[in-house]
């Protein structure tokens, strides 16, 4: 199964939040650079963040980024689906309909093999992945020479 690029922009961002010292406060487009995304899409992905009470976000001066109690003990499985959202393995109905689907088991067992990968991902928290020995890692990212 493959993330898109949403979720796979969000995991990085609570995790590098989470590595980052509790009186620092980031701003999005710092966050942005360290990580090397594209600020509009970073933007996107805070605000989801935000909604969801992982992230807090304020603005102005003295804002910026925090990740919540909830962000810190959230499953990586939860955020995942959060971010993901209830989109099937495949898309049997859309604009081309699949001449199979009405006899066809295939949907059942991606949705169930979609569900294990979840499964999987459910004992893993945020803070599991922000321990001190990747803290490094996570808060030493620089931009890539062009």
């Amino acid at each position: 199964m493959q993330l898109t690029q949403f979720t796979d922009l969000g995991l990085r961002v609570v995790m590098h939040l989470a590595a980052t010292a509790a009186d620092s406060s980031p701003s999005t487009k710092l966050v942005a650079e360290q990580l090397n995304l594209s600020y509009a899409h970073t933007t996107k992905v805070v605000a989801r963040l935000s909604e969801l009470g992982v992230v807090t976000a304020r603005r102005g001066r003295g804002g910026g980024l925090t990740i919540t109690e909830l962000g810190r003990t959230a499953s990586i499985g939860w955020l995942a689906r959060q971010l993901e959202g209830d989109e099937e393995v495949v898309d049997c109905e859309g604009g081309k309909p699949c001449p199979l689907r009405s006899g066809c088991s295939l949907r059942k067992v991606l949705r169930d093999a979609q569900e294990s990968f979840y499964a999987a991902l459910d004992s893993v928290t945020i803070a599991d992945l922000a321990t001190a020995q990747r803290q490094p890692v996570l808060l030493n990212l620089t931009r890539p020479a062009v």
